[in-house]
């Protein structure tokens, strides 16, 4: 439309000079007959000039600029002028007709046109906002349905179809995944919970055999020390279920029930119970107050498991300090040097000790729980020197500091 503005604007132009120059010669003519049948012409002002002259003229067809005392301003005429020998007298006749200004052309379609490109841009605007809303809702809709579908839920979803072709492609696809999806998040929980079941039962027969063939003592040492390593391992295939189970079960979003935990008093909970099952000094350090909302048995199992494995990886049976500071729970345990891949300490199956009653479960259910509460989990090591000897000392903090309510 720009480029057709200024297109119109020098084809008027044109336009407007070739009329403006007919009407000159038209005029000339006019006046030529009235001063051949008359013999004389009354000038008029600026528009019409009438003078006899001694030599001949060629006519000349030219821009001028002339007082208009009508309009108290000088003005852009278009001029002709030339010579005619009319009855034997040479007359010069100059004829003259304004000019309409260029800028008031240019103004005039600029004008017309930002009018024209305003109401098309209002009625464009207004009609694809009305359509595309229109076009677009069924969308959106189901956007916010795809937001709030879980897929713990029993009931199907629900989309609302659409006539585009390709909303009604992706509804219809839609509708197929999510129901698939829905079925096999049933049929995999519906199998955690099968295998768990069934696992704990002849787990727990054979410990029992085993205890009494133990019993009934007919056995050699070789073979009681065979028996005693085959307790050993059921015991923890035992554990390594449960925590499997339990990994599921935060993966599925299984514990709702949340309550308010304080966990400067569940520390302490926990430390008195490991002070009965192990003759480790445990130091707290308590400088803030720590309350979150969340599941107790997570909560429970939170901190068993920080205390379980610093116990566990403790060097030389030290003390293991636990600092309670600025929203961050610190427990730490001595050890002679670093983790050699400290960034996956807490990935699954990820050990570097050798005891055999370690899972390689136990943080990576600490980093489950608290991605699912939103807490940060770090590990770090430091070298301390006291008293001429260094110690290196293992630090596995939490920060509640961006726990979400």
């Amino acid at each position: 439309m720009m480029i057709s503005g200024a297109a119109l604007y020098f084809y008027t132009k044109i336009l407007l000079e070739k009329e403006i120059e007919e009407e000159l010669y038209s005029n000339k003519a006019r006046i030529e007959r009235i001063l051949a049948k008359e013999g004389e012409f009354i000038d008029f002002e600026s528009i019409l000039q009438v003078k006899k002259v001694q030599h001949q003229e060629a006519e000349q067809l030219q821009d001028t600029l002339i007082y208009d005392p009508s309009q108290n301003e000088i003005e852009l005429f278009r001029q002709l002028s030339g010579t005619k020998i009319i009855n034997g007298t040479n007359y010069k006749i100059i004829v003259r007709a304004m000019i309409i200004e260029s800028e008031d052309i240019l103004y005039a379609i600029v004008f017309t046109f930002f009018t024209i490109i305003f109401l098309a841009f209002i009625f464009l605007f207004y009609l694809n906002k009305s359509r595309n809303e229109k076009l677009w809702k069924p969308f959106f809709t189901n956007l916010t349905k795809l937001k709030n579908f879980s897929v713990r839920s029993d009931k199907p979803l629900q989309l609302v179809d659409s006539e585009v072709l390709e909303f009604h492609e992706l509804h219809k696809e839609l509708k197929i995944l999510t129901s698939k999806i829905q079925t096999d998040y049933k049929n995999l929980k519906q199998f955690t919970e099968d295998v768990s079941h069934e696992m704990q039962t002849p787990l727990a027969i054979m410990q029992a055999k085993i205890d009494t063939v133990i019993n009934d003592g007919e056995i050699n040492e070789t073979q009681f020390q065979q028996f005693s390593s085959l307790q050993s391992d059921i015991s923890r295939l035992k554990q390594l279920n449960k925590k499997l189970i339990l990994l599921a079960k935060i993966e599925n979003d299984q514990f709702t029930t949340n309550e308010v935990i304080s966990i400067n008093k569940l520390i302490n909970d926990t430390v008195l119970n490991f002070k009965e099952l192990f003759s480790i000094d445990f130091l707290i350090e308590e400088n803030a107050t720590i309350n979150v909302k969340m599941d107790l048995s997570l909560a429970t199992v939170l901190c068993n498991n920080l205390l379980s494995n610093a116990v566990k990886h403790n060097f030389n049976n030290q003390s293991i300090d636990i600092k309670i500071f600025d929203r961050k729970l610190q427990v730490i345990n001595a050890g002679e040097e670093m983790l050699s891949r400290p960034d996956q300490v807490f990935e699954r199956f990820y050990k570097e000790s050798r005891q055999k009653e370690s899972t390689g479960l136990g943080l990576s259910i600490v980093k489950k729980i608290c991605d699912y509460y939103h807490f940060v989990p770090t590990y770090s090591f430091e070298t301390v020197h006291h008293s001429k000897k260094t110690r290196g000392r293992h630090i596995f903090q939490i920060d509640f500091s961006d726990y979400k309510d």
